[in-house]
C-alpha cells in the first residue's frame, strides 16, 4: 500500500479566470502595466498529475475543444518553470514528470497556463514532502507570473499591482457563464502592445490612467450576486486592442449579446469571448443558439475553489 506521506502519484486541480473587470495602466519604465482587476474563478480546470522522475518532463493533453499542438513541453512551459523553482528554493535534488490534461482553452485569455503552474506547484509540495506553506507557495506563484497566485487561491478576488497582490471579494451565489472559444490565439503580450500603441495613436483625447481601480459598482454586484448588476459594470481595456487584431470577435459579441446574453466582454487578452447569462435556463439557451452559429462554447460557472489535491 503506498503510504500518504510518500504518494508516488499526486493529482491536482486548478481553475481558469475569468476577468470581470480589467483596468491597465499605463505602460511603466520597467516595461510593465499596473493593474486593477475583479477575477473570478470558473469551472474550467487544467489537471495535473506528478510522479517522482530524476529529471522534469511535460507531457500535454487536451479536451475536445482544446488544441495543445502550440503548447511547450520544453524547459519554457510554466508547469516546468514552477517545478524547477520549487526544487530550487526547498533544495530538492530529484525531478518530476507531469502529465497535464487541459480544458482552459489555449492562449485565451483564460490563465490556462497559470493555472498549470498554480497545480503543479501544489502537486510537487505534495509529492516531494517539501512542506511549504500556503504562503510560501503563493509568494512562489507570484514569481512565475501576474495571474498564477489566483489560480491557486480561486473564488474571487481583487488583482493590484501587476494582478499578483490578491485581495478576496465577497460574491454571492453562482454566475452563469457562456464562452465562445476561439480556434486560433492572441499573444497577450502583443494584446498589451496594440493597447499601448492605441494610447499612443490617441494621447490628444486620452488622459494618462494614473492608477488603474475596480469601479465599485462591480464589488457590489458580486457581493449581492447579481448578474444585471455585474453585466452593467463589467469592463476590460484589453478589449478594444484584441477587437484591432481579430476584428471577427466582434460579431461573436453581437451574437451572443443578441441572444440573450445580459453582457459580453473579451476575456483578458483574449481571444475567449465570455457571456454572463442570467440564469441556467438562459445559460442553456445562450449555449444553443451560439452552438447555433457554429461557434465552439462551453458553460462554466463560478466562483469555484482554487487550486487543490484530487483524491484518485
Amino acid at each position: 500500500m503506498t503510504s500518504v506521506a510518500n504518494p508516488t502519484v499526486v493529482h491536482t486541480r486548478a481553475p481558469g479566470k475569468i476577468n470581470v473587470y480589467l483596468a491597465v495602466g499605463d505602460l511603466q519604465d520597467d516595461g510593465y502595466h499596473e493593474l486593477a482587476t475583479a477575477y473570478q474563478a470558473v469551472s474550467l480546470y487544467e489537471d495535473v498529475r506528478a510522479r517522482h522522475a530524476d529529471d522534469f518532463s511535460v507531457h500535454v493533453t487536451g479536451g475536445a475543444a482544446v488544441d495543445v499542438s502550440g503548447v511547450p513541453t520544453d524547459a519554457s512551459n510554466l508547469a516546468i518553470r514552477a517545478a524547477r523553482l520549487l526544487a530550487t528554493t526547498t533544495g530538492y535534488r530529484g525531478g518530476v514528470q507531469l502529465r497535464i490534461d487541459k480544458n482552459v482553452p489555449v492562449a485565451g485569455g483564460m490563465g490556462g497556463g497559470s493555472a498549470d503552474a498554480a497545480a503543479t506547484l501544489l502537486a510537487c509540495d505534495a509529492l516531494w514532502g517539501t512542506g511549504l506553506g500556503r504562503d510560501d507557495l503563493l509568494h512562489l506563484a507570484a514569481e512565475l507570473g501576474a495571474d498564477v497566485p489566483f489560480a491557486f487561491a480561486g473564488g474571487t478576488a481583487i488583482g493590484t499591482g501587476r494582478g499578483d497582490e490578491l485581495s478576496p471579494a465577497l460574491a454571492k451565489g453562482t454566475f452563469q457563464w457562456v464562452l465562445a472559444l476561439a480556434d486560433f490565439g492572441l499573444s497577450t503580450p502583443t494584446v498589451y502592445r496594440e493597447l499601448d500603441e492605441h494610447r499612443r495613436r490617441h494621447s490628444g483625447d486620452i488622459s494618462p490612467v494614473r492608477q488603474p481601480v475596480v469601479d465599485t459598482g462591480v464589488l457590489q454586484a458580486l457581493r449581492a450576486g447579481d448578474p444585471g448588476m455585474l453585466a452593467d459594470s463589467m469592463h476590460n481595456d484589453l478589449q478594444a486592442p484584441a477587437l484591432h487584431l481579430e476584428p471577427g470577435l466582434a460579431r461573436v459579441l453581437e451574437i451572443g449579446e443578441s441572444n440573450g446574453a445580459l453582457a459580453g466582454l473579451v476575456s483578458g487578452s483574449g481571444p475567449t469571448v465570455a457571456f454572463l447569462a442570467p440564469d441556467l435556463d438562459g445559460a442553456l439557451e445562450l449555449q444553443i443558439a451560439l452552438s447555433a452559429a457554429r461557434l465552439s462554447v462551453v458553460r462554466a460557472t463560478g466562483p469555484v475553489h482554487g487550486a487543490r489535491v484530487i483524491s484518485d
